[in-house]
């Protein structure tokens, strides 16, 4: 009955496909599907992280810039709130990055609060 169905020149044989320039199944030797990788594996570089060495000099530049930017915040509730409150958020971020994350913070919030203030709700006052 295997005799029946093997048939030359087919591409069928026993639910297998056949090669007839090889006369061998295509399909029965290997199940699955692979790829060989072209690029080699990615390993990422990191930085090394600075140490606490006890030198404060960079926390004290920045907790300067954020009582600077702080007091542009605080200012810009009264006057120019676009202009003061957009450079009390910038100076906000740049003391955040420097250590001072209490004053920078509060000086990005109060940028944002008086520069929605001043273009939303003081012109119809």
């Amino acid at each position: 009955m295997a005799e029946d169905n093997k048939r030359v020149g087919t591409d069928y044989d026993e639910n297998h496909a056949v090669d007839p320039n090889l006369g061998a199944n295509t399909f029965s030797d290997y199940t699955e599907e692979t790829a060989a990788e072209v690029a080699p594996p990615f390993t990422p570089v990191r930085e090394a992280r600075e140490t606490n060495t006890g030198d404060n000099s960079g926390v004290m530049g920045g907790t300067g810039l954020g009582w600077l930017a702080l007091a542009l915040s605080i200012i810009s509730l009264f006057v120019m709130p676009v202009l003061m409150g957009a450079a009390g958020i910038i100076i906000g971020f740049i003391a955040r990055r420097r250590g001072a994350t209490g004053t920078g913070a509060w000086a990005i919030g109060l940028g944002v609060v008086s520069i929605v203030l001043g273009i939303f709700i003081l012109p119809f006052f």
